[in-house]
């Protein structure tokens, strides 16, 4: 299973904002290493800014090439806006669930507590990141994880995390519910897809 392991600040310089969930942004304002300030002023072509977007998403959400692509092919062949398919299906992996309800102060995080089994779906044992949420079904941390290593103290912060408005989440029995697919209105404003369909699309 492929992962990105690349350091999040770096790409948070690179990218001009907060692409690590809850790193806050280095003080310097430009892309680290010695050609850094250079690209900071710079212009980048069309080409450029399609490919930057492309790469932001895919940090955003952990993703490597294969794995983004993969996702953007199977957007295409849904009907609708295909920037909001992609973004829909992106939303709606297993891992980044488990973030948005609260559960995991970042993706990859959430990426690791799916990877060690600690989730079920509608009652099946699910490993997979990837996995694909579907309205209805509930996620439920299993009973033999509860009280132990990373769930032992995390109550507090659970009770403070707030949830995605498409996602019902009982903290105090640990299960996420997910009432619909994520609308227009909650996806993520800082991802400009048309800039990544149009890169996939040349």
């Amino acid at each position: 299973m492929g992962r990105n392991l690349k350091p999040r600040h770096k790409a948070s310089r690179r990218f001009g904002e907060n692409v690590a969930d809850t790193l806050k942004m280095p003080g310097r304002n430009y892309p680290a290493g010695i050609h850094g300030p250079k690209k900071a002023f710079s212009k980048p072509s069309e080409y450029g800014r399609q490919l930057m977007e492309k790469q932001k998403a895919k940090v955003i959400y952990g993703l490597l090439e294969k794995q983004f692509r993969l996702t953007f092919d199977k957007a295409k062949k849904l009907s609708g806006d295909l920037g909001v398919n992609l973004l829909v299906l992106l939303e709606s992996r297993l891992d980044n669930v488990i973030y948005r309800a609260g559960l995991a102060q970042t993706r990859r995080l959430a990426r690791q507590l799916v990877s060690h089994a600690h989730f079920s779906v509608d009652d099946q044992n699910t490993n997979i990141p990837s996995y694909s949420v579907k309205p209805g079904q509930v996620i439920k941390l299993k009973p033999s994880k509860v009280g132990k290593g990373y769930w032992k103290d995390i109550q507090e912060k659970l009770n403070e995390a707030e949830a995605a408005g498409w996602l019902a989440v009982d903290k105090k029995n640990m299960t996420i519910t997910v009432n619909s697919m994520p609308s227009r209105d909650d996806l993520p404003k800082n991802i400009d897809t048309p800039l990544i369909v149009d890169f996939y699309s040349r």
